[in-house]
């Protein structure tokens, strides 16, 4: 089941006896974990009510064990087993980080779920593996072993648009303005992790305390990792023809020192796609989404939204001259030169030109 299923579940107050949580994004599942401690035990004081294991460390059987033993302080209890996916038996051709536990593990706990004891809801938490890749089939393995336990909840991955859909939520959430420049260059430079983006929305609010909106310089000099994802600002920047806002990036590239023929090959995808785009006659963010997702090129909404944007500000001739002066441009970077940022600087120029064909 999704998320979103099982929080609608625990609303219903309709709470199985075990739970295995599956996947590797660490947001959803905190989120999760702690609505099923509310659910589940209240506000109450917890310490006698809430255990916690690790399975790289305990055995399945010691879970299931301290399961069936009556407490005599909590009508009702929650025993989290962190890295469930340790409990799994090795087998000869997985590599050592695999598993190293017993099959019989497996028996006995499904053996308690025959008979589960009341009050009690145990909660597995496999967070090791996704659902891509080779990771795919070892999440299927860890399924298939704990599957006596009927109730899965799936934690896959935020797409880019999904994680700047919810950094727009954290946001309003906790009363911070971004600009929307600002909030785009923050889910790109978090690879669209929310845990993390997350967490440095509730840094930024601490620090504008609701006095001022959060600009892209404050996003460059207080999140790890933005700075070079200030180049996603320049390549808008440049895709939108506004040459003010594209100096006032570039400014901030060359003084953090970041390496500018990365920008220019951004640009020349973002440029590419949108020449393929006017040459197939595509004529809206939608049109070019679909174009280039069937062609097995993955394209994300707001990714269409700035291709179009190029689209429909450079006519055919004048996307051809700047893969021109892209080219001319990495090239001058590479040759002995005065500056980059003079090469750079160039550029801008002469791709915004107003006299540009």
């Amino acid at each position: 089941m999704t998320p979103a299923q099982f929080l609608a579940r625990l609303k219903r107050k309709e709470i199985a006896p075990a739970y295995l949580f599956l996947g590797a994004e660490a947001y959803q599942s905190r989120r999760c974990r702690q609505a099923l401690l509310d659910a589940v035990l209240g506000s109450g004081d917890r310490e006698n009510a809430l255990a916690q294991y690790d399975l790289a460390e305990n055995s399945l059987a010691q879970v299931v064990d301290d399961a069936r033993s009556l407490s005599l302080f909590a009508a009702e209890r929650v025993i989290i087993a962190a890295n469930a996916e340790s409990a799994l038996p090795r087998q000869k051709s997985e590599e050592d980080d695999e598993s190293t536990g017993s099959a019989d593990g497996a028996a006995e706990l499904a053996a308690y779920l025959k008979d589960p004891s009341p009050g009690v809801t145990l909660l597995f938490v496999a967070s090791r593996f996704g659902f891509e890749g080779d990771d795919r089939k070892k999440a299927d393995r860890v399924r298939k072993f704990y599957a006596a336990v009927s109730e899965t909840v799936e934690f896959d991955r935020f797409s880019m648009d999904e994680a700047r859909t919810e950094a727009n939520h954290l946001a309003r959430q906790a009363g911070v303005a971004i600009d929307a420049e600002a909030l785009e260059v923050l889910a790109e430079a978090l690879g669209g992790d929310v845990a993390r983006i997350a967490v440095e929305i509730e840094k930024l609010s601490l620090f504008s305390s609701g006095a001022h909106a959060i600009s892209l310089d404050d996003i460059a000099a207080l999140v790890p990792d933005a700075r070079s994802a200030t180049i996603f600002a320049l390549v808008n920047a440049l895709g939108r023809r506004d040459r003010a806002r594209g100096l006032q990036v570039l400014d901030t590239l060359c003084r953090e020192g970041e390496y500018l023929p990365l920008a220019l090959a951004f640009l020349s995808t973002q440029f590419r796609m949108a020449l393929v785009s006017r040459e197939n006659g595509l004529r809206s963010p939608q049109q070019i989404q679909g174009h280039f997702t069937r062609a097995g090129v993955p394209m994300w909404g707001s990714r269409a939204e700035q291709v179009y944007q190029t689209v429909s500000k450079f006519s055919k001739a004048q996307l051809e001259r700047a893969m021109t002066l892209i080219f001319a441009a990495d090239r001058d970077l590479r040759n002995p030169r005065p500056d980059d940022r003079i090469v750079m600087e160039r550029f801008v120029l002469e791709l915004t030109a107003p006299t540009a064909i």
